[in-house]
């Protein structure tokens, strides 16, 4: 590989970062936390001022459950098969079903059972993109700025996440549901009927 391209193979590394990143909604000190990277270097890697190394991306790849050819554009190996690695957050399992790191990213995700206090709503919270939602079984608890829905298996959502939201288990077993997202604010086309001709 020439210089010139190994240039730009690490030039794209830090973009990668801050996109799996905020994928995952977690700040650069909860990832230094669980790193062990300083606060600095993580944010220096993510704007490009710092040259990535193995020993930097090793626990990255393992932090944000990819593999390290994910994280330097590695050409494919020609296996077009996707081997997910579920990431659990907060007691909910997310599994990736999109490898690249740009547009939609899609996940499966399954919420165990948790009962909210009586009058509780899910906590909410914003961020930028676009998401759609579509409940495979179970029951949904969808906190949509002041409403509150409840998706069954089946029914499908699809909201501004600049407007705050939370989800919850509102039934009496697991949930789970399919999540397209938009990080950029990219929205789901959907064809409900073929067009005239």
């Amino acid at each position: 590989m020439a210089d010139d391209e190994i240039g730009g193979v690490l030039a794209a590394v830090g973009p990668r970062l801050r996109a799996l990143r905020q994928q995952r909604d977690t700040t650069l000190a909860e990832v230094a936390e669980e790193t062990g990277i300083s606060l600095s270097t993580l944010s220096r890697l993510e704007s490009g001022q710092r040259r990535p190394t193995l020993e930097l991306l090793l626990p990255l790849a393992k932090a944000y459950g990819v593999q390290l050819d994910e994280l330097v554009g590695a050409p494919p190996t020609g296996d077009p098969r996707i081997h997910p690695r579920p990431i659990t957050r907060h007691g909910q399992t997310f599994i990736p079903l999109t490898r690249h790191l740009g547009g939609l990213h899609a996940y499966k995700m399954i919420m165990p059972v948790r009962t909210l206090p009586e009058g509780t709503r899910p906590e909410q919270g914003t961020h930028e993109g676009y998401e759609w939602l579509y409940v495979l079984s179970g029951r949904l608890r969808l906190a949509l700025g002041e409403h509150d829905l409840v998706l069954t298996a089946g029914e499908a959502a699809e909201f501004d996440t600049r407007t705050p939201h939370g989800f919850a288990n509102a039934g009496d077993r697991p949930v789970e549901f399919l999540s397209l997202f938009g990080a950029q604010g990219e929205r789901m086309h959907v064809r409900a009927k073929p067009a005239a001709s």
